[in-house]
């Protein structure tokens, strides 16, 4: 079993923002009670011991807990490299200079698009204006930037004018994801799923978009539209970490909705969790798989893809993920795709959270 390499601090989440395709717990009044600074910081202490070098600050909107500057610089001087990833609603100059002084190592903005009034319909909030100057502050300070855009039939027909948009901004790299169908966007799966139309034509404008761009650009395909699936997390409990507001601690973003037993914080170390807690020993390695993975050629390089979308699609988180050509549940993939393409592109967003 391999150190994990990087920490997930979700420290609230609360945010600003309403976007359909929060990928955030659906019934946030179970997560009130929210982890102290100091039991922050001990959090951070076990992670470093445990091997982690990577702290990616997180949430909801982490600006939102007046500690973060402390948070941060207690990572700092535990030699962690760490990530604010944020709304950027909140990052005025004062609190990014307060940030730098902390030792703050990266920022990570997240876009809605590319312009004020899709932006803002996306986000649920007038935020695009304040996302910009927020931009701008970061590169004035010296921090590498980095744009995340979560790609939806909303917006990804403007690729080739949200890559201007990071060029203006000289973002550094510029992360173009497609949304992941949990928590809010299983929700409105029905409004967010790009036809294979629409799917097409962007990946054709992004590979224009990419030469001469000056900045890298990851791309990441939809998971209805790959042949086999990706390794979640890198394989289950092998490189990260999640730590919920409350203190839960989880393999991967999303397990939380597999009802597995709870390892928390509160009740138990770090390293003992990362080796023994049930959560995270049910799907490491390949032991666990069933058939067709178990046999399969690619069993150890995506680990059977994601346990928590074949939960959401099937009810068992142990069956092979739908997304694999070879999965008996695969029509479960080609029908939702397939319905897709029947709808408009320009269909409006479905109903979004409230914070």
């Amino acid at each position: 079993m391999a150190e994990p390499f990087g920490l997930v601090a979700e420290l609230t989440y609360r945010c600003p923002l309403a976007c359909a395709y929060c990928s955030n717990p659906v019934e946030l009044s179970r997560y009130r009670d929210e982890l102290s600074t100091g039991q922050w910081q001990r959090v951070l202490a076990e992670a470093a011991g445990l091997g982690v070098l990577q702290c990616h600050f997180s949430g909801g909107e982490p600006l939102l807990r007046r500690d973060l500057a402390d948070l941060v610089a207690s990572a700092h001087d535990l030699g962690l490299y760490t990530n604010l990833v944020t709304s950027a609603v909140g990052l005025s100059r004062p609190r990014a200079e307060q940030l730098h002084a902390a030792g703050l190592d990266h920022v990570q903005i997240s876009l809605q698009a590319d312009e004020p009034a899709l932006s803002d319909r996306i986000a649920g909030t007038a935020s695009f204006a304040r996302k910009i100057e927020a931009a701008r502050v970061v590169k004035e300070l010296g921090w590498p930037l980095t744009l995340n855009v979560v790609l939806h039939r909303g917006n990804i027909g403007r690729i080739p004018e949200i890559v201007a948009c990071a060029q203006e901004l000289a973002a550094d790299r510029l992360e173009l994801a497609n949304t992941q169908y949990y928590g809010w966007a299983w929700r409105n799966r029905a409004a967010l799923l790009p036809s294979r139309a629409q799917l097409d034509h962007a990946e054709e404008e992004l590979r224009a978009a990419r030469a001469g761009a000056g900045l890298d650009i990851r791309y990441v395909l939809p998971d209805y539209y790959s042949r086999y699936p990706k390794p979640c997390m890198g394989g289950w409990g092998a490189r990260q970490l999640i730590v919920t507001p409350g203190g839960d601690v989880l393999p991967c973003l999303a397990a939380h909705t597999l009802g597995l037993p709870r390892a928390s914080v509160h009740e138990a170390a770090l390293a003992a969790i990362w080796a023994e807690s049930p959560v995270f020993q049910r799907f490491r390695g390949t032991s666990w798989m069933p058939d067709p993975c178990r046999g399969c050629e690619r069993r150890e390089i995506d680990f059977g893809g994601c346990r928590c979308q074949a939960f959401q699609l099937t009810g068992d988180a142990a069956r092979a993920d739908p997304v694999c050509h070879l999965s008996p549940d695969h029509r479960l993939i080609t029908e939702a795709v397939a319905e897709a393409g029947k709808r408009g592109a320009a269909e409006p967003l479905a109903v979004r959270p409230h914070r």
